[in-house]
């Protein structure tokens, strides 16, 4: 079997496929027309988030057999018509939920304690103690949308903590020893902390906006380790600007670009956007949650692991 691989991954992928008798071929830099046109020599791809696998892709890959997503989420392949021509999908949430995990909770840790505001400030020189004075995690509800591998692992890293944390996911008995899973409206009638841990799909697209965050029964601050088309930035900024949400964690943002890679065609800053590079309450991170060197073993691992069983 024959394998294109369009985005860099860890060397142990190709060592590993190549040892299990697989040609690897590598092409990480021909525009989506070039692949298009040798696509149907392949019997496999992997990629990241190079480009959209579409249904003109598809309609091109007259052999492939597989489609390997290096990563958590599957939004740019279109599933369903792989999967009606007989394509078998993989991914590899288990190989950065971990990472997930811990970002979420050190993000969470580090509003809490307001160290990104106090630490900017002692390096210029001011020692303000009361005015950064934190709040304690131990007695807060935490809630967890999206239960699966990600939020999973988030609710794994809470046990060490004086939490209660609530899930609420569409598939039901998703819930564990490490939460409990309820109704949406429940949830928003007791969290103090939201967490999102869902992919994208039509219906978390704009997901958290104002009339989302308005049934929310008191402010509560607001971690996306997950896909940043989920929130409605300019109302977002809004809410935090009039208390409703306390403060945000963001790793992902609905401005970035479906590579992951870059975040504005312009120069030009939305306005939404200038009020959360400005806010005290608000930490942002480039897409790197799952993101670490380990991860980076481990979701190459996981895709060579996936595609042993299925085609060895």
């Amino acid at each position: 079997m024959r394998i294109l691989h369009l985005d860099t991954n860890h060397p142990l992928l190709i060592d590993q496929l190549n040892a299990l008798n697989f040609t690897n071929d590598e092409d990480y830099s021909s525009p989506k027309d070039d692949i298009i046109s040798k696509i149907s020599t392949y019997d496999g791809i992997v990629i990241r988030s190079r480009f959209s696998i579409d249904k003109q892709f598809l309609d091109a890959a007259t052999n492939l057999k597989f489609i390997g997503r290096v990563g958590a989420g599957l939004e740019n392949i279109d599933c369903d018509y792989a999967s009606k021509k007989g394509i078998y999908l993989i991914s590899a949430p288990e190989g950065n939920r971990n990472a997930v995990g811990e970002h979420a909770l050190g993000m969470l840790l580090s509003l809490f304690n307001k160290l990104n505001p106090a630490d900017h400030e002692v390096r210029q020189g001011k020692w303000l103690r009361e005015a950064n004075r934190g709040i304690e995690l131990d007695g807060k509800t935490i809630g967890i949308i999206g239960y699966g591998n990600m939020g999973k692992a988030f609710a794994k890293k809470l046990k060490g903590f004086d939490v209660n944390v609530l899930c609420y996911d569409l598939k039901p008995n998703v819930g564990d020893a490490n939460a409990q899973q309820v109704a949406l409206n429940t949830l928003q009638a007791k969290v103090d902390v939201l967490s999102l841990h869902t992919p994208e799909t039509p219906l978390t697209i704009g997901m958290v906006q104002t009339a989302f965050i308005n049934k929310f029964e008191k402010p509560f601050w607001l971690l996306n380790t997950a896909r940043g088309k989920s929130v409605v930035t300019a109302d977002l900024a809004e809410a935090l600007e009039l208390g409703k949400v306390l403060g945000a964690g963001l790793d992902v943002l609905e401005y970035e670009k479906a590579s992951f890679e870059d975040l504005f065609s312009n120069q030009e800053l939305p306005m939404a956007f200038q009020y959360l590079i400005k806010a005290n309450n608000v930490i942002l991170s480039p897409h790197v949650a799952g993101w670490t060197v380990e991860s980076k073993v481990k979701l190459a691992q996981t895709i060579v692991d996936k595609i042993k069983a299925k085609f060895c």
